[in-house]
């Protein structure tokens, strides 16, 4: 199994690269006077650090995780925080979700996803006995969940907060959970997304565009319009790989959350199947490597790491096919950001320790 997950991560990330340098090369030449920024930025500050970054971590014993796990929260929350102090915090488009320090940007919501999934992991793997009792179980889980939604929602990084929202509660019903808790906690995080959604326009018209995507085409169903063209165009071979002409300034975000229509344009539905069979394969020998571990906090880790790469792959595909609003979340090993796949390549190679015991 350990080395069934070190060829899918080497297959999906040399795929998510070629498919960046084809999606951004219009892009990148535009804003930055090179075709291929892209490619090389994402390789050197993104893959290759976070290549180094899983091989360390996969030597080390993951049990010691366990006792770290406080001050990793601690240590990613304090950096959430730290977001909002003007000398270190970097916005973007009215969203300030991004570190400056001493020129070294990264956005720490990304580091926040790991930090969570260690701590929910030794949390809820040291107290099964305890988890229906509501002072042991919900109540501890709720504080912690309720204080990243705050600082998520304050930034603001919806997509984010859905994806952790959806790490939190999924680790909350493998670790055992009693439903009538699980439950109360899902309704309440229903309630809270609703609301977030309702107060600012641009989330609700999102919704709008969802419900309806022939509503104003030119404005706020542009996005998943312009990806539906993009996705019809491929048809069933595609237009050729590097031969999209959506990417000509025509679909937004195209190395971000539209990367998916990209490669449905350019591979066609083989292509865009054969990622979504890449994300499937992951899935399956992740859930095969936590059935596989007898350790509690081992399981809950490797299942962690799971649903957030699936939550996050699967909303980005739903989102840009028109199947659910859209979201602004990225495609993991695909979209364009060297904090997401550094963060997500020290997750997995964790679950290279956990593999080889």
């Amino acid at each position: 199994m350990r080395k069934r997950l070190f060829w899918i991560i080497i297959i999906l990330t040399t795929f998510g690269l070629a498919v960046l340098s084809s999606a951004g090369i219009v892009d990148a030449q535009k804003k930055f006077g090179s075709p291929y920024y892209y490619f090389y930025h994402q390789l050197l500050y993104g893959i290759v650090p976070g290549a180094l970054l899983a091989y360390f971590l996969s030597r080390i014993d993951y049990h010691a995780w366990r006792k770290l796990s406080l001050v990793v929260l601690i240590g990613a929350l304090a950096l959430m925080t730290l977001v909002f102090f003007p000398h270190f915090g970097y916005g973007i488009k009215g969203a300030v979700r991004w570190l400056d320090i001493s020129g070294f940007v990264f956005q720490p919501a990304e580091i926040l996803k790991l930090s969570l999934i260690i701590y929910l992991a030794a949390w809820f793997g040291g107290r099964h006995d305890r988890l229906k009792n509501w002072a042991y179980g919900a109540a501890p889980f709720f504080i912690v969940l309720a204080f990243a939604t705050l600082l998520l929602a304050l930034q603001p990084d919806i997509g984010t907060l859905i994806v952790v929202g959806l790490i939190a509660m999924g680790m909350y019903f493998v670790a055992g959970v009693d439903l009538k808790q699980l439950f109360a906690v899902v309704a309440i995080a229903i309630i809270a997304l609703g609301v977030l959604v309702l107060v600012e326009p641009y989330r609700f018209n999102r919704l709008k565009a969802y419900v309806d995507p022939g509503q104003d085409p030119r404005g706020i169903s542009y996005q998943v319009n312009q990806s539906m063209i993009a996705i019809g165009s491929g048809g069933l071979f595609g237009v050729g790989f590097g031969h999209s002409s959506q990417k000509l300034g025509f679909l937004p975000e195209v190395v971000g959350d539209s990367i998916f229509a990209i490669i449905a344009e350019e591979l066609g539905f083989i292509g865009a199947m054969v990622t979504i069979g890449l994300f499937v394969f992951l899935c399956l020998t992740l859930t095969q490597i936590a059935n596989s571990t007898n350790d509690a906090f081992g399981r809950l880790l490797v299942t962690g790491i799971n649903i957030w790469i699936m939550a996050q792959a699967f909303v980005n595909i739903a989102a840009i096919s028109g199947l659910a609003p859209l979201t602004g979340i990225p495609l993991p090993f695909i979209s364009y950001g060297g904090t997401a796949i550094i963060t997500l390549l020290a997750g997995l190679g964790i679950i290279l320790n956990v593999a080889r015991d």
